[in-house]
C-alpha cells in the first residue's frame, strides 16, 4: 500500500468534507466550514493511495510554542493500516521543523497518540484561547470526554 502525503489545495475541500462526514455528525469531529477550511488550507496534510483521498491531518498553531493535531481522520476502509500514525508524525516533523514546543491533541484514540509519544494532561491546563474557539463549539460542551495529550518537541530541537 503506497501513500502519498500531500498539502491540501482549495479544490481538497468537498472532499475532505466528505470523507469527514460520518465523524462530524457523531459528534467525534468538530465540523468546519468550507469558508472555514479555506482559511487554514495550508494546515492540512492530506494522505493519499493512488488518486484516492484515504486521511488527512491540520496542525494548528497557536502561538510560538504551541500547535495541535486536529481533525485527524482516516476512511474506515483503511484504518488500522498506519496511516494516522503516518498523519500525527507529518505533524509532528513539521512543528519540529518550526521550532513550535508543544504539541496538543483532543482526542478518543489515546492509544494511538501514546504511542507517539503523547502524554496525558488534564484538561484544565488546556489554553484558554482553545476552548473558546473550538470547543464552545462542539455539541458534547461542555462535558467534554475526549483525552487532552502534549507532546514535547523542545528536548528534539537542535
Amino acid at each position: 500500500m503506497q501513500v502519498e502525503l500531500k498539502r491540501a489545495k482549495l479544490y481538497h475541500i468537498k472532499s475532505m468534507q466528505e470523507l469527514v462526514k460520518n465523524e462530524v455528525e457523531s459528534g467525534l469531529i468538530l465540523a468546519r466550514s468550507a469558508d472555514e477550511m479555506a482559511t487554514s488550507i495550508r494546515a492540512y496534510t492530506l494522505a493519499f493511495i493512488g488518486n484516492t483521498l484515504v486521511g488527512f491531518v491540520s496542525l494548528h498553531i497557536y502561538s510560538q510554542n504551541l500547535a495541535e493535531v486536529r481533525s485527524l481522520v482516516v476512511s474506515k476502509d483503511y484504518r488500522k493500516k498506519g496511516l494516522g500514525k503516518k498523519l500525527i508524525e507529518s505533524c509532528k516533523e513539521e512543528a519540529k521543523e518550526l521550532e513550535i514546543k508543544t504539541l496538543l491533541s483532543l482526542t478518543y484514540q489515546k492509544k494511538l497518540f501514546e504511542n507517539l509519544g503523547f502524554i496525558e494532561i488534564s484538561k484544565k491546563d488546556l489554553p484558554e484561547h482553545k476552548v473558546w474557539a473550538d470547543c464552545s463549539r462542539c455539541k458534547h460542551f461542555p462535558i467534554c470526554d475526549e483525552i487532552a495529550l502534549i507532546y514535547k518537541i523542545v528536548d528534539k530541537i537542535k
